[in-house]
């Protein structure tokens, strides 16, 4: 019989067998989790924990019901958000993104399978809902060579034998992200490959209770992470010598110290490389009396996106007339857009609708004005006007969504930017604020 390290951890006996999300109290847990550093301060704080047995069979749930309304078999995943959604079991995430040797099954009678790496099934074996353990899933070039043609079959098979146990005579199989050779090895044996992502995209646009509670503790976590690194900006810029990684690196400590996951982007910029924006962090040294805008695109605890952006003024001159004035204009632009949220609002009106900016702002406005959020930006995306595509986003909003509202205020030919940004829950009545992060009161002119 196997024995998997789970199976030979102690519990401590002078403690709870516990932890209030519910995983082992033992010191030793395999998925990733909240550092004792969050557990503290999400009990000053007054936070609710998840309960992740609870969170996962939600998501579970979810996923079944999507294929059964869509009347697909079976649901195959490739991306490791996806199958972090699905199984909430995690491998080398990024190492992933671009190496794809994971793979999850679910198909529509509930039965669910992990392609895992051979020598870590223990990584998955915490989650009772995986029912089934694999491994071959592999089948990228730099892996398998010449043979990933082969390779492919083999996993297609595998798939093929799930399936016919236990989705019968339904060759409806929805993928959301396969490498070419395992596209063709799945239609080469019949099955009727469909839109993964749209089931998945969908399905985890809706967050149950537990979810909400643990991105409640995420965004603490997050803006714990962002008042060291200001703390850290204000006190060294103005010394000299601070560069923008430097100040960029303060988040990313503070994140895998509370049990975050890693940070998607680099967009930290300071001074005249606010503008344009898009420009990622670098070595530039920042100079005392200068703009320092971020977006903080952070994976952090339980797996969940903080998305959220702030903009600071460093130094002890005044910021200029112009900086104050499009500051406002952003402060403008997501306070009206937040106010129009609530169930039942279509992405069309929030498209055409709402606070306009000024034409100085409009050539380098953002790319969306709001965008979903979960374990990353999801569905839907809420474009600007010149922007929309009929029929690309035909929903209207629900309970359980959590929108990013965004602002861009970057002057056409400027040296400066400011970029704004909350994180907003749909709720059975309007809408909650999720971030409490304070906005600067220089650049709001106090």
């Amino acid at each position: 019989m196997t024995e998997f390290h789970r199976d030979r951890r102690k519990i401590d006996p002078t403690r709870a067998d516990s932890l209030g999300d519910g995983t082992p109290n033992d010191n030793d847990r395999v998925e990733i989790g909240p550092t004792q550093l969050a557990f503290r301060e999400w009990e000053a704080a007054g936070l609710h924990l998840p309960n992740l047995e609870r969170m996962r069979e939600y998501r579970w749930k979810r996923l079944v019901e999507g294929l059964i309304d869509r009347e697909s078999g079976g649901l195959l995943m490739f991306d490791p958000l996806n199958i972090r959604y699905a199984t909430d079991t995690t491998n080398m995430q990024l190492w992933n993104t671009h190496n794809p040797f994971r793979a999850c099954l679910l198909c529509a009678d509930g039965h669910m399978v992990m392609w895992e790496y051979k020598n870590s099934p223990f990584l998955v074996t915490f989650n009772p809902l995986v029912k089934e353990l694999r491994s071959g899933a592999t089948f990228f070039y730099n892996s398998t060579g010449d043979k990933g043609r082969e390779a492919a079959a083999a996993f297609a098979a595998q798939v093929d034998e799930v399936m016919r146990a236990h989705a019968g005579s339904n060759r409806r199989l929805a993928v959301d992200k396969i490498m070419v050779h395992g596209l063709r090895a799945l239609e080469a044996i019949g099955f009727t490959v469909e839109e993964g992502e749209e089931v998945t995209e969908r399905v985890r646009a809706i967050k149950g209770p537990d979810e909400i509670l643990a991105m409640r503790c995420a965004h603490h976590a997050c803006e714990a992470g962002i008042a060291e690194m200001e703390r850290a900006t204000r006190e060294g810029v103005p010394n000299g010598g601070m560069s923008e990684d430097d100040i960029w690196s303060e988040l990313h400590k503070a994140n895998i110290k509370r049990g975050g996951e890693w940070i998607e982007t680099r967009l930290l910029a300071s001074g005249p490389r606010t503008n344009p924006w898009f420009q990622e962090c670098g070595p530039r040294l920042v100079q005392n009396n200068e703009i320092v805008a971020f977006d903080t695109d952070l994976i952090g605890v339980y797996g969940f996106c903080i998305d959220i952006s702030r903009t600071w003024w460093v130094g002890d001159q005044r910021p200029t007339n112009a900086m104050v004035s499009a500051f406002h204009h952003g402060l403008d632009h997501i306070r009206d857009h937040q106010a129009r949220l609530k169930p039942g609002v279509s992405i069309k009106e929030l498209v055409f609708g709402g606070h306009q900016l000024d034409e100085i702002y409009w050539k380098q406005k953002y790319s969306c004005k709001m965008h979903g959020v979960g374990l990353c930006d999801e569905w839907p995306y809420v474009n600007y006007p010149d922007g929309w595509t009929e029929g690309a986003f035909d929903a209207v909003l629900e309970p359980g969504m959590v929108l990013c509202v965004e602002a861009l205020i970057s002057p056409e030919g400027g040296d400066f930017s400011i970029k704004l940004e909350d994180q907003v829950l749909i709720t059975e009545t309007g809408c909650e604020n999720l971030t409490r992060y304070p906005f600067d009161e220089r650049l709001m002119g106090h």
